[in-house]
């Protein structure tokens, strides 16, 4: 199962869990998935991740390891899942460095990270996907690609904590009343110039994905995620070669959200190419 489904199982439906359980991924949310399954009554054998090492903060590493004897089992691949009338048996795992396999027995499988937002509503009402975030394509306004149409919080990119998600929406909420407001003046409303944030590796994608000139983007910043562990570095913004501003140094690790002040918004071009954001060494020029 999915951790979102663990979680309404356990905490909505008061679902009591037994046996051996697994859970693929190292990072903030697998760590919950797992004291979400301790605490309904499973036994957590490790988590897995194809990563060399975990994402998550070294203080909820140390505290799975010292309170539920939880290991990470990292550079390891879930190979296959097994089972027989209907029910989980277990998984093979390979050791990415050597290609050792091993098999484990488990009754609960439960997979984290590499999150997509819940973006059903958005693809039937045909919004135009980013393909980085693959929730629907949002400029700095939070607009999307249909008029009159907003997204916010985990609809936009997932895996947000409440405050930051309830604090977007509070974000598109003030769009939104500018937006109802010009219709009620019947003034005309003629969208402002948007033009598209792009990301190189190893940043796999940005949010929002355009600049709306003259609005900010919600809590002043933009939110990347890195496709690998970078060392401290800055990530530079560039617009048709010509340098917009630079972030503060910053390691990258996969599954954390990285972030871009948009100090640099208001010597955006609108007539110009697309916005650029790439890393650069922290003693880069």
């Amino acid at each position: 199962m999915t951790t979102g489904e663990l979680q309404q199982r356990v905490y909505l439906g008061g679902m009591r869990l037994s046996g051996q359980a697994l859970v693929v991924g190292a990072e903030h949310v697998s760590f919950s998935a797992a004291l979400t399954l301790a605490h309904a009554g499973a036994r957590v054998v490790a988590l897995v991740t194809e990563r060399e090492r975990q994402q998550s903060y070294a203080a909820f590493r140390a505290a799975a390891a010292l309170r539920w004897r939880i290991p990470v089992w990292t550079s390891t691949l879930v190979r296959r899942v097994t089972g027989t009338d209907g029910r989980l048996r277990g998984v093979e795992l390979a050791e990415l460095p050597n290609g050792n396999t091993r098999f484990v027995r488990c009754e609960i499988l439960v997979v984290t990270g590499d999150w997509i937002p819940d973006h059903s509503l958005a693809r039937a009402a045909r919004l135009c996907i980013d393909p980085g975030t693959r929730g629907p394509a949002v400029d700095t306004a939070l607009a999307t690609s249909d008029s009159g149409v907003f997204a916010c919080g985990n609809l936009v990119h997932a895996a947000e904590t409440a405050d930051v998600a309830a604090l977007s929406g509070r974000h598109a909420a003030r769009q939104i009343a500018a937006y109802l407001g010009g219709r009620r003046r019947a003034v005309s409303r003629v969208p402002a110039p948007r033009v598209p944030v792009q990301v190189e590796s190893p940043l796999l994608w940005i949010s929002p994905n355009a600049v709306a000139v003259g609005t900010p983007p919600p809590l002043g910043r933009f939110t990347l995620r890195a496709g690998c562990f970078s060392p401290p570095g800055r990530l530079e913004v560039r617009q048709d070669g010509r340098l917009l501003g630079r972030s503060r140094p910053q390691r990258l690790i996969p599954g954390r959200p990285a972030h871009l002040p948009g100090s640099w918004l208001h010597v955006v071009d609108p007539a110009g190419g697309p916005v650029r954001v790439t890393t650069a060494s922290a003693s880069g020029s």
